[in-house]
């Protein structure tokens, strides 16, 4: 047994992490915010919690969740889109008292390249860039970068990805069709599930902490082009872009990660 990590949010991410690290010798307590969950995680080896973060606090028996656990992976979604008035850093905060009165020593936090801005010239985003963009959900996202790395009661490794796919949730399902998309001549930074599961458990294996680490597919075709082929060979009604304005966007510079962590990438978008 490689030791105990607790693993809060549980969903399409969170689950098949969990378990890969479960085959992989870790015993693993996960969260969820539903109940009806409990009984999938259990049948995965999966110790299962219903935890709920909130603003005033955090629901259900976090104590107990966290116990005994080395590690802690904080993989949960914003969920500004939803509720766009939310104070994530709060419940974050909450959170980060907890790790702290269990004497947490490593954090990984998934976080998103969403907190670097899009810009016209397309810039090289590295390791070392600092974070800029100034939309709600990324000023909060990077509230909680600089709160957690400045905690000096633990390790705090900072995980940023490009776009997460699978097979079944891919943007390019959701274009399909649609009209008047804008920045189409924007570089394309995705990552798959697999890669971000098998990347998780390299930093995990490895140590690696106290760092922030952006990963992206290094494929990063024009954003038309990309969709207008997939929506192609999946036999799916073409997109439509807007041509007449200047596009936006940037490039996820992956190649840090692949020299520091010797990563190799397994699924192209």
């Amino acid at each position: 047994m490689k030791g105990q990590i607790s693993i809060i949010g549980c969903g399409w991410l969170g689950l098949p992490l969990a378990k890969n690290l479960i085959d992989n010798g870790y015993k693993i307590k996960g969260s969820t915010t539903s109940t009806e969950k409990l009984s999938q995680l259990k049948n995965t080896a999966i110790e299962g919690y219903t935890i709920q973060l909130n603003e005033n606090g955090t629901i259900g028996k976090i104590d107990a969740f966290l116990d005994a656990s080395e590690t802690i992976i904080i993989n949960i979604p914003p969920g500004l889109r939803r509720h766009p008035d939310k104070d994530h850093v709060k419940e974050i905060e909450h959170l980060m008292h907890a790790i702290t009165r269990h004497k947490i020593k490593n954090v990984l936090y998934v976080s998103s390249t969403s907190v670097f801005e899009n810009e016209a010239h397309f810039p090289v985003i590295k390791n070392n860039t600092k974070p800029n963009a100034t939309s709600n959900s990324a000023l909060q996202l990077i509230a909680i970068e600089k709160m957690l790395k400045a905690n000096d009661n633990f390790n705090t490794t900072i995980l940023r990805f490009g776009g997460l796919i699978d097979s079944e949730r891919h943007p390019g399902k959701m274009l399909s069709g649609r009209k008047n998309i804008s920045d189409p001549d924007a570089p394309i930074n995705l990552i798959h599930k697999e890669d971000c599961i098998e990347i998780i458990s390299t930093i995990l294996q490895q140590n690696y902490w106290n760092t922030a680490i952006n990963a992206s597919y290094p494929f990063h075709q024009k954003k038309s082009d990309y969709y207008i082929s997939y929506s192609k060979t999946h036999g799916l009604d073409l997109p439509e872009f807007n041509l007449n304005e200047k596009s936006k966007g940037k490039i996820i510079d992956s190649s840090e990660l692949v020299q520091l962590l010797k990563y190799r990438f397994k699924q192209a978008p």
